[in-house]
């Protein structure tokens, strides 16, 4: 019970800390992702710390996702000018130079390792941004796909646990199931339709394709989350929240649902 008590006060709270800045401000929405993202980049680099011959640095991911997300950021809110976008890449490249010096094993690996934590963190965070910087609905559209990420997950593993039996991919993931993803995906499709019946009837179409969009992205991120652990032999990637893990733990099915979720938004607001 006292387990079960910690993981919803903690839920409780992280739920908050995402959806009331996202009805109420767009900037403190922007900061409190920073937040989030730069905990990730921490948790990400350092799962690396005992994997050898992996010897990446989380400060300079860290430095680098907070230089990529910040003059992003200030570009979509239109504070810097587009032209400041030019500045990424060469900062990216003149840290990949960083490895002549470093003397470490593998380069070519911590070069991947550091890169890909930056595309697999930092990116959809910014996407995020961009989300909110093109919504101007009463109801936001990324706390819809919050919910939409929150309902797959958590009515997965209930169906999953009254009804599973046939294994999804046990290899990666031994107690997922068939069972449990379809329970996910149909719950997912009924609370796609009630956001729209309550905040946008106009919009029914959008909110439906979308809860068909996020529920099989999120399995994808969640899947691909258990084997980058499995890989580095970790159950959870921090304990900063108890009774669920670290950050990368709670938005694993986010950063594979954004880039898909996003690229409906701009079908559907451009050609819809």
């Amino acid at each position: 019970m006292n387990n079960v008590l910690i993981r919803s006060l903690t839920g409780i709270v992280f739920i908050s800390t995402i959806l009331i800045p996202l009805f109420y401000s767009d900037i403190i929405t922007t900061v409190v992702f920073g937040l989030f993202m730069s905990i990730g980049l921490i948790e990400f680099y350092k799962l690396f710390k005992y994997v050898d011959p992996v010897g990446v640095s989380w400060k300079t991911g860290l430095l680098y996702g907070i230089i990529a997300y910040g003059i992003s950021s200030l570009v979509l809110f239109k504070l810097l000018p587009q032209v400041a976008l030019i500045v990424l890449l060469p900062t990216l490249l003149s840290i990949i130079t960083l490895e002549l010096w470093r003397k470490k094993k593998s380069a070519l690996i911590n070069v991947s390792v550091f890169v890909f934590g930056i595309v697999y963190i930092t990116i959809p965070f910014i996407l995020m941004v961009l989300i909110i910087t093109m919504d101007n609905n009463a109801f936001p559209v990324l706390a819809g796909m919050f919910i939409l990420t929150w309902t797959n997950d958590t009515f997965a593993y209930l169906s999953g646990r009254i009804l599973g039996k046939t294994k999804l991919f046990e290899r990666v993931s031994p107690n997922k199931t068939w069972e449990g993803t379809i329970g996910g995906v149909v719950s997912t499709l009924i609370v796609g339709i009630g956001i729209a019946h309550f905040f946008a009837p106009e919009h029914l179409l959008f909110w439906v394709i979308s809860a068909l969009i996020i529920a099989p992205c999120a399995v994808f991120g969640d899947l691909i989350e258990s084997l980058f652990k499995r890989n580095v032999k970790v159950k959870d990637t921090g304990t900063i929240m108890p009774g669920h893990g670290g950050i990368l733990d709670r938005f694993d099915a986010i950063f594979f649902v954004v880039p898909f979720f996003l690229t409906w938004v701009i079908i559907y607001v451009f050609f819809g």
